[in-house]
């Protein structure tokens, strides 16, 4: 196979990060939906939120999560593609955790304060990504502002079941 044609792994790979590249810009344009949306797709109720990972209780605001949708790959037997809005009130935090599975942040509104062990901390802006391997330690999220509110979207590609999709650091 030439690099033009690439063969079955590759083209699988080539499909599933123009998918999630096509759900990032839709979901960008959808950012301004308003949050208790009738229409929104029902996801199964395991699908939780970083906030309940314990975001520094008492101290800080915690994200909150709404999960916008969740679909079994075709192409990739027994993996989904889970789509969620993240919103990080002034000052909010998310302490260390893992995915179980990759997962691609897209920063819609804000700055983010985000690092990865083995990596220094970074502040992302609108427009910008970060991606994380599967069981990643990532050890902290934050809201870059104490008084402007950030929102970012994430796109993880894990097991089917759509969840969970956080799994607490200990």
């Amino acid at each position: 196979m030439s690099a033009l044609h690439p063969g079955p792994q590759p083209m699988r790979l080539m499909l599933l990060v123009a998918g999630g590249a096509a759900v990032v810009a839709l979901a960008a344009l959808w950012g301004s939906r308003p949050v208790d949306d009738p229409t929104a797709p029902a996801m199964p109720a395991h699908v939780h939120a970083q906030a309940e990972a314990g975001a520094a209780p008492g101290t800080r605001p915690a994200t909150v999560v709404k999960p916008l949708s969740c679909e079994a790959l075709p192409n990739v037997p027994g993996k989904s593609i889970t789509t969620v809005t993240v919103d990080f009130p002034p000052g909010a935090y998310t302490p260390a955790h893992r995915h179980p599975g990759s997962v691609t942040a897209f920063v819609i509104k804000g700055a983010v304060r985000s690092q990865l062990a083995g990596g220094p901390p970074q502040t992302y802006e609108p427009g910008t990504t970060w991606f994380e391997p599967p069981g990643a330690l990532h050890l902290f999220a934050e809201n870059a502002s104490a008084s402007e509110p950030a929102q970012i979207l994430a796109v993880f590609v894990a097991d089917d079941n759509c969840g969970p999709l956080v799994i607490p650091e200990k």
